[in-house]
């Protein structure tokens, strides 16, 4: 586990605290709409941060290919139809190029800089001339009113525990995840970034925001600069 990460529940849980079985039952939601939508018909998907191919599946069944990244060779095992490659997205050099890469999950926001700097070099080094990056960013509220929950149709409760400042600009954030049968939680390390940062960010790995894809601006579709 790394520093500053930790879950608990059942299964087996990955380096940044997140439960395998927890996110094999989390719905996928909008986002393969919100990516569909924002990308070429069939193009050809880099997915860095997989996990258990929530999204990788809706994006399949939707005609992509998807190529999908995680650390977790436990989180791999889980995704069916799309090549699979084990490594830290952050240090990933394929020596090829994909027509979009995605950097879903919040990860732009990693508590560690340098991580975040590796990722976004990735998604510059991996994307085709005229390809596209699309970016999950965190809501503005996200580190805010809390706590707070939400009850999903599904049939589970998502408690914000907290969300902490521990220096640098960096927060230890609590996530509660509630079904009947069973209880998982995260703790891990966030960096907030307003959209100055973020676009700054961005910046440095030699992208630009094309546009941003929803009203919250929690999507956002990137470019090379």
């Amino acid at each position: 586990m790394r520093e500053g990460y930790e879950g608990t529940g059942p299964g087996a849980i990955t380096p940044d605290g997140c439960a395998v079985e927890l996110y094999a039952r989390l719905p996928v939601g909008s986002e393969p709409e919100v990516i569909a939508a924002a990308v070429p018909e069939g193009a050809h998907i880099l997915e860095l941060g997989s996990g258990v191919g929530r999204m990788t599946h809706a994006l399949l069944e939707r005609g992509f290919t998807v190529t999908a990244v995680d650390e977790s060779a436990d989180m791999l095992d889980r995704v069916h139809g799309a090549r699979t490659i084990c490594a830290q997205a952050e240090n990933l050099d394929l020596g090829e190029t994909f027509d979009v890469v995605l950097l879903a999950s919040f990860l732009v926001h990693a508590g560690d800089l340098d991580v975040r700097r590796g990722l976004l070099r990735a998604c510059a080094r991996h994307v085709a001339k005229d390809g596209c990056v699309l970016i999950q960013r965190e809501g503005e509220d996200y580190h805010s009113h809390l706590p707070r929950e939400r009850v999903d149709p599904t049939g589970f409760t998502v408690r914000m525990v907290s969300s902490d400042p521990v220096g640098d600009g960096v927060h230890s954030v609590r996530a509660e995840y509630l079904f009947p049968d069973a209880v998982w939680t995260q703790t891990f390390l966030a960096r907030p970034l307003t959209t100055e940062q973020f676009e700054q960010a961005l910046a440095e790995a030699g992208l630009e925001v094309d546009r941003y894809l929803t009203e919250d601006r929690i999507w956002v579709r990137a470019v090379k600069a």
